[in-house]
């Protein structure tokens, strides 16, 4: 069975997964929206498809799923939507800013017996995928202590930062679902510290850039997470985990693994430089994920609910910072 796609939102994020999909065997890029008109004319040109209105692939009995790529704040109502009309939806992170909003969602999803699958790709890079199988395997027993660096190579524009919802919900999200990948349990409390250390137009936007997060679980788990808006030497992205037979981690990527060695010393390639090019895997697993899903191959994963646990944590860290103090998961409003 072929799954025939409409992808709305025609920016950097829909280009990555316009790809994903069209190279994917079992699907079938139908459709594209964008309320800016060369944007979706690109992916048009590029991909042969058909330009649309949201609208128009809202009633097109030839859109069987849609991607979600479009701006935050807009998530919510067309998932609602395109729930409403039957369409299995895979929508990129977060799926709304409000806690009680993305209920709703939930709820609404849930009622219309429809498939949503939250974006957080990382889950689908085959290195972390490899970690998640070694502890599956018992090869480190018990995992007890995870830890996770995340770090960009700059940070993004100052106007992005204001919608962005802040650094909590918008980039250490990722690492709070690999915490809860990781360790197989839910998290209790957060302790959080956040400063403002590479641009100063940041903290007057009222975000921070700089953060560390420490998670625990009932059972006394934690997970350590490090994040910077700014890592010089590239895309810096790592996680370990800690059980109680041993250790499994997983390393930088390079677009070139290679070492020389000479006798001034051992040099190795620079890191990737951003997203797009690191998890091009993980973007192209997570849509493939997504096809078994609405094939009735796979139970959804990241659900819906992966995404409310996720930005529960992002709120109780941005509570924790404010306060600080230790902030209960049972704490967060909404």
């Amino acid at each position: 069975m072929t799954i025939r796609f409409a992808l709305l939102g025609a920016g950097r994020i829909g280009k990555v997964h316009a790809r994903a999909v069209t190279s994917n065997p079992g699907a079938q890029l139908v459709a594209v929206a964008d309320a800016v008109p060369k944007a979706a004319q690109a992916i048009a040109q590029q991909y042969g498809c058909d330009i649309r209105t949201i609208d128009a692939i809202l009633v097109s009995k030839d859109i069987d799923a849609v991607v979600i790529c479009t701006p935050t704040d807009t998530h919510a109502d067309l998932i609602e939507k395109f729930s409403a009309a039957k369409k299995a939806i895979f929508c990129e992170k977060p799926v709304d800013l409000s806690v009680s909003r993305v209920r709703d969602v939930i709820a609404t999803v849930k009622k219309n017996r429809t498939t949503l699958m939250v974006g957080f790709n990382r889950r689908f890079d085959p290195h972390f995928m490899a970690v998640r199988a070694a502890i599956d395997a018992g090869e480190i027993g018990d995992v007890e202590m995870v830890t996770i660096v995340s770090r960009d190579p700059a940070p993004p524009p100052v106007d992005y930062i204001k919608r962005s919802g802040g650094i909590f919900r918008d980039m250490t999200i990722h690492d709070f679902d690999m915490a809860r990948f990781l360790l197989g349990e839910e998290i209790v409390s957060v302790s959080a510290q956040a400063s403002v250390l590479v641009d100063k137009a940041i903290g007057k936007a009222g975000d921070y850039d700089s953060v560390s997060v420490m998670l625990e679980t009932a059972k006394g788990k934690h997970a350590t997470i490090s994040n910077s808006r700014r890592a010089s030497y590239g895309y810096d992205q790592r996680i370990e985990a800690l059980g109680t037979l041993g250790a499994v981690a997983a390393e930088n990527q390079r677009a070139v693994s290679i070492e020389v060695a000479t006798a001034t010393g051992y040099r190795r390639p620079p890191l990737h430089d951003f997203f797009m090019t690191r998890y091009i895997e993980a973007y192209a697993n997570e849509i493939a994920a997504f096809i078994e899903t609405v094939d009735g191959k796979r139970k959804v994963s990241p659900s819906g609910q992966d995404g409310l646990a996720a930005l529960l944590i992002a709120d109780a860290a941005l509570m924790s910072v404010r306060e600080k103090r230790t902030v209960k998961i049972s704490e967060v409003p909404g």
